[in-house]
């Protein structure tokens, strides 16, 4: 399984969506407008009066320094790469490097997050009611991607919804070869596409969107609320 068995697209997505929990706050030292090249000076200086500093940072040494990004938004782009951990896995990782996921629509995007945050609440012993709150992060996605969208998504072990084994192998391979991330088809959303990018580089400009509250009924996601608007939106079945 290589990486010439996979075409390459240009994928060019304006205004793709990706959807965090509101518990991540921004990261000063990407926001900041240093050269990233100086950043680990930057660390060295701040941690003398700033102990815990790495904790909010992550593991800078997972990106690559010409992957790197700075500036307004970045953490948004950063953060999914410096904070890993095999206790967090996904579709394309087995937690030992970091992912970007991003959907080209916002619907696509909150069925993905819901899924999760379904199967999380299934493990708790929470009651019904607004649980989390979460935001939407609006970025440009301009990567060249191995391209899974030709695959049969009901059939495809790399697309299997319940299982990640094959699809993290894959990207552990492609990665390794030098990939910059895949495109797919969403699995929980038909006709939905979503990107995973196994750089912040392959994003740019993003920037915060809604604010969003999501409600447990005891068995699904059942309500999205809009904070800002108050307006709420009843989940059906992904179609």
């Amino acid at each position: 399984m290589t990486g010439a068995q996979y075409p390459v697209s240009l994928v060019a997505w304006p205004g793709a969506v990706r959807i965090i929990r509101s518990a991540w706050p921004p990261i000063d030292l990407f926001e900041d407008i240093a050269d990233p090249a100086d950043w680990p000076l930057l660390i060295s200086a701040e941690q003398k009066t700033n102990p815990r500093l790495m904790e909010t940072i992550g593991n800078l040494d997972l990106v690559p320094l010409a992957r790197r990004v700075g500036g307004a938004g970045a953490s948004y782009l950063m953060s999914p790469f410096t904070h890993v951990s095999p206790e967090r896995p996904s579709r394309f990782s087995d937690g030992g490097f970091g992912v970007l996921y991003a959907a080209k629509a916002f619907e696509t995007a909150l069925f993905e997050t819901i899924h999760h945050h379904a199967r999380f609440m299934a493990r708790t012993a929470e009651p019904p009611g607004w649980t989390s709150q979460f935001r939407e992060i609006v970025l440009d996605v301009e990567a060249a991607l191995h391209d899974l969208r030709a695959r049969d998504r009901a059939a495809d072990p790399l697309l299997d919804p319940g299982s990640y084994a094959r699809s993290q192998d894959l990207a552990r391979r492609l990665r390794r070869e030098g990939s910059d991330g895949l495109v797919y088809p969403s699995v929980r959303h038909v006709e939905g596409e979503c990107v995973a990018l196994f750089y912040p580089d392959g994003g740019s400009r993003p920037v915060q969107g809604r604010h969003l509250d999501y409600h447990w009924n005891g068995e699904q996601v059942d309500l999205v609320r809009e904070a800002g608007s108050g307006t709420v939106l009843r989940v059906v079945e992904a179609r």
